[in-house]
């Protein structure tokens, strides 16, 4: 039967054309970006409430999966929190796939083959990005882009880490911050009268009348099919549609292309709300005895619809005094400092003091490693932190007001009482995210923990962190169910009780 050509296939035919000089780096990348993949699609088929697996149970050599039709699937013990490319093979009765695309493909489950694609994206794409790295532990950026252009290898634990579809490889090379290109951010005029504007817009994204959008090109090619005049050099960084200006702001551009899980706009109720958010943000920050800085939005923009609009932030740099660092979570592992135990106790310590008194506060922020930054001394020690983008942090007037506080006009997604909906979004992005990330594994997660809860009050929150499992997003579920708009979970062994 014949095949069509693997996304791997592609990518090496597209590379010749645009970059021949990377081909055969990205050839001998492919064999490690499998295996980063099957890595997190097994974490997901050890831990996910998966519908088609019957039962899990422990073998001498590893784990085996009864699936519900009578096969089974064989692999290494899954440590979910551990972040190395250990699995390079897994058995389907007595097949051997070190290929997560063709193990999905191979396996036939509900909504498998678009995954199976995805799957052979992520793994193609991430080759791509690791084809052309050279990164120097011991030689610190000195920019905020610096600093996220390490970020190769994308999402620590989602399959599709570095799935990016609807992007050329020229693309690719052209936008993806571990590639390090000078993006060409386009302006669109549009007059003032048919723009909702918050917060203050500059002069230099004017024209008289006119408000100067800033549109990323992806967009203005593909979503909005206009030729757009570049008109601002800007660096961008991990979240592929924030983008640094050199001197200036970041900006957050609207960018329609499905990055990891989802298609991500900026809605037209997110801007208008942007302003009061921002400034419940800046009551937050002091409310944390100095330990947290939050970003703020300076103006933000819609001419219409989510397909046209745009935010400008203050850059976290402007919160780092001479000598500091302000790094991304995501980006502390290419440091070398998380390898001490010494230093992974403190960052722990530091994280969970600052969220878990502000989900005591009635705020559970979304603090995984794009979203949340460190400020780090001159010798690496972690300092403060800095938190970007407020969008999906959830709010409980409840806990607000039992701390004389009142609860701001908010989209009401935002807003909750529920305390497992709470502890979902905080746990689940800080402990099962940043800090499991960070630390590389579950034991040494343990023990970074267990330095940092012994000095934390014994809140009901703080019961749930080491008493429960651990609360992630079930990602692989969550991509194999397109009946679902909401978020699926899944509960980890709890870090704290990790042998």
């Amino acid at each position: 039967m014949h095949r069509p050509p693997s996304a791997e296939t592609e990518v090496a035919d597209e590379l010749a054309a645009v970059r021949p000089g990377l081909v055969a780096r990205y050839t001998a990348s492919l064999a490690g970006a499998r295996a980063a993949v099957l890595t997190r699609l097994w974490r997901a088929f050890a831990h996910e409430p998966l519908p088609w697996i019957a039962g899990r149970e422990p073998a001498r050599d590893g784990l085996v999966l009864r699936l519900r039709d009578g096969r089974r699937l064989a692999g290494p013990a899954a440590d979910p929190y551990r972040t190395d490319a250990y699995v390079s093979v897994v058995r389907l009765d007595d097949a051997a796939y070190d290929d997560p695309a063709r193990l999905v493909t191979d396996l036939g489950v509900p909504h498998s083959a678009g995954f199976a694609a995805e799957l052979g994206h992520s793994a193609a794409s991430l080759a791509l990005s690791r084809a052309g790295q050279e990164i120097h532990p011991d030689e610190w950026p000195g920019s905020d882009w610096g600093w996220e252009r390490r970020v190769v290898d994308g999402h620590p634990y989602h399959p599709n880490c570095r799935s990016r579809p609807g992007f050329s490889v020229a693309e690719q090379l052209a936008y993806g911050p571990e590639h390090g290109p000078v993006v060409g951010l386009g302006l669109v005029p549009v007059p003032a009268a048919d723009c909702l504007v918050t917060g203050v817009w500059p002069g230099e994204f004017r024209d008289g009348a006119t408000v100067l959008v800033p549109v990323h090109p992806w967009q203005a090619a593909h979503v909005l099919k206009r030729p757009c005049e570049e008109g601002l050099a800007a660096h961008p960084l991990m979240s592929l549609r924030t983008l640094a200006v050199p001197g200036g702001p970041h900006v957050k551009t609207a960018l329609s292309a499905r990055l990891t899980s989802s298609v991500r706009d900026i809605s037209v109720a997110s801007i208008a709300a942007s302003a009061h958010v921002s400034d419940f943000g800046q009551a937050l920050a002091a409310r944390a005895d100095g330990l947290l800085h939050v970003t703020r939005t300076l103006g933000a923009v819609a001419a219409g619809s989510p397909d046209l609009a745009a935010v400008l932030r203050e850059p976290p740099r402007v919160y780092a005094a001479p000598g500091e660092h302000v790094v991304p979570v995501a980006a502390l592992a290419s440091t070398g400092l998380p390898g001490s135990p010494a230093w992974r106790a403190d960052f722990a310590r530091l994280t969970l003091t600052v969220g878990l008194r502000l989900l005591e506060l009635g705020v559970a922020l979304e603090a995984h490693g794009q979203n949340l930054l460190v400020v780090l001394s001159p010798a690496g020690d972690p300092l403060r932190l800095v938190y970007r983008d407020l969008a999906d942090i959830r709010v409980s007037p409840a806990r607000l007001a039992r701390h004389g506080v009142d609860a701001p006009d908010l989209p009401a997604r935002m807003v909750t009482d529920d305390p497992v909906v709470l502890r979902r979004k905080l746990f689940g992005s800080l402990v099962g995210g940043a800090l499991a990330a960070t630390a590389g594994s579950g034991a040494a997660l343990r023990d970074a923990l267990e330095a940092a809860v012994r000095e934390l009050p014994r809140t009901p929150d703080v019961v749930a962190l080491c008493e429960e499992p651990l609360p992630v997003k079930a990602l692989t579920l969550m991509r194999t169910s397109p009946g679902n708009a909401g978020d699926l979970w899944a509960g980890l062994p709890n870090p704290l009780h990790w042998r």
